[in-house]
């Protein structure tokens, strides 16, 4: 498998697929900024419909979508299953991990494009690629690479919160029930596994801030964020920084926070 993360170059002279997965918390329209300028060849994939469920308080905003309509959604975008798939954003990638996270969790090439839109070094296109519907593959979400709130909230090993600090710390909380974080965790935001270019910091960089947080082999870890989205960012910076893979609890605080459980709050 390639590795998770490749820049410009790498894609030079490769006949992959580039995904455009824009998304945004505050509600602007991801496809409405592809349909203003993406990368040449990009298709758009959608994280409402394609990459998530229906939301609901029993399973988060963001639950993982049924493979069937995971597949559907991949062949109606011309994405076949022997395909490389290199998905970017305009936010260093922590949006388009999310279908990166899905697509290796279930055996298939892909990668985030490093630095992403900021980092692309040519022009952009409002020409909407038309690419064949294809045959993909549904094949169900590994066990092995998921974590449920209850093993989340007994877990041996480090639990990481990918969200920024102001809402790990509970000062504040735009989305969900109520603020704060699970108890035990540890805040690795994930926005900071980039630096002011949008590109992936050094490996031993990367490496040393994980280790920060009690990790030295992701075996152990359990990532998660608002809503299972961005915490698929953390899960990509350690394999990237070669620790190996974790799990990703895919209800995260959106689902933790409607729960009776207690939350901590602070450092």
């Amino acid at each position: 498998m390639i590795d998770p993360v490749v820049d410009a170059s790498w894609i030079a002279d490769r006949p992959v697929v580039l995904a455009d997965v824009r998304w945004y918390l505050d509600g602007r329209s991801g496809r409405e900024a592809y349909e203003r300028g993406h990368l040449p060849g990009a298709v758009f994939i959608d994280m409402d419909t394609a990459l998530a469920g229906p939301a609901s308080p029993a399973e988060g905003r963001h639950p993982l979508p049924d493979p069937e309509v995971f597949a559907a959604a991949m062949a109606a975008a011309g994405i076949q299953d022997q395909d490389q798939i290199i998905a970017y954003d305009d936010a260093g990638g922590v949006v388009a991990a999310r279908l990166v996270w899905l697509l290796r969790a279930t055996g298939h090439d892909a990668a985030l494009l490093d630095g992403g839109l900021t980092a692309w070094p040519g022009e952009l296109t409002t020409e909407i690629p038309v690419r064949p519907v294809s045959g993909f593959t549904a094949r169900p979400w590994p066990a092995d690479r998921l974590a449920s709130l209850e093993e989340t909230v007994d877990a041996a090993g480090p639990v990481l919160d990918a969200r920024d600090a102001p809402r790990f710390r509970g000062d504040i909380e735009p989305v969900d029930p109520r603020p704060g974080h699970i108890p035990g965790a540890r805040n690795v935001p994930c926005r900071e596994n980039v630096g002011a270019d949008a590109r992936f910091l050094p490996v031993a960089e990367l490496r040393e801030r994980f280790a920060a947080a009690g990790v030295t082999d992701a075996a152990a870890v359990i990532s998660y964020c608002g809503s299972g989205v961005t915490a698929c960012h953390n899960l990509i910076a350690l394999e990237h920084a070669g620790l190996g893979a974790g799990r990703l609890f895919p209800g995260s605080w959106s689902q933790y926070s409607h729960t009776d459980r207690p939350a901590a709050t602070g450092a």
